[in-house]
């Protein structure tokens, strides 16, 4: 059994708050952030939507929401994007394996009954290449998200067309509302 001495013990009750501190201030930052990436992209849905329909709204996350995405990457200093466990753009939207767990943890607290809009989770993981604050927010599923996310009998033929051309590879459909379609993904380098 290791035992802590008197001194080591000090620099721990010492550098905890500054550690907690840091922490609380990358947890502000990435609620900040991915709020900013949601109302940004929706609002550049609905108005989209208003203007061309369904079919112009693919291009808005095919196109926006990467440049919405990459500005708050280079603001932050920190990797910002949208990830599903059901990706329609699979090189920007593959969740990797802390993704992955946690996404499926939204699903398994979702199915429970929590709200899908309150569901986060962050924490400073280890990883090979370093240390990392990790920050998770789900994306539930809205009414204007299912015009090109719903079942396959509820999307529109020519919604399906411009998909299936842009994204051959797609498995992003199938949601109802209150569904978790994904969510924001913050991951930012902390020191050693």
């Amino acid at each position: 059994m290791r035992t802590i001495s008197a001194f080591g013990a000090c620099l721990v009750v010492l550098a905890w708050p500054a550690w907690a501190q840091d922490t609380e201030e990358r947890l502000a930052a990435s609620r900040a952030a991915a709020g900013q990436l949601t109302q940004q992209l929706g609002a550049e849905l609905r108005k989209e939507l208003a203007a061309g329909g369904p079919v112009g709204a693919i291009g808005v996350c095919r196109n926006v929401a990467p440049e919405i995405a990459g500005k708050l990457s280079r603001q932050m200093g920190a990797r910002v994007a949208r990830v599903s466990l059901k990706t329609r753009n699979p090189l920007l939207g593959t969740p990797d394996a802390w993704e992955q767990q946690m996404l499926a943890d939204f699903d398994r607290r979702a199915a429970a009954g929590d709200k899908p809009e309150t569901l986060e989770v962050f924490e400073v993981a280890s990883e090979p290449a370093g240390r990392y604050f990790r920050y998770l927010k789900a994306i539930p599923v809205q009414p204007l998200c299912l015009a090109c996310h719903g079942t396959p009998e509820t999307i529109a033929a020519e919604v399906k067309e411009r998909i299936a051309q842009d994204y051959p590879h797609d498995r992003a459909t199938g949601y109802s509302l209150g569904q978790i379609r994904g969510a924001v993904t913050i991951k930012q380098r902390v020191a050693e």
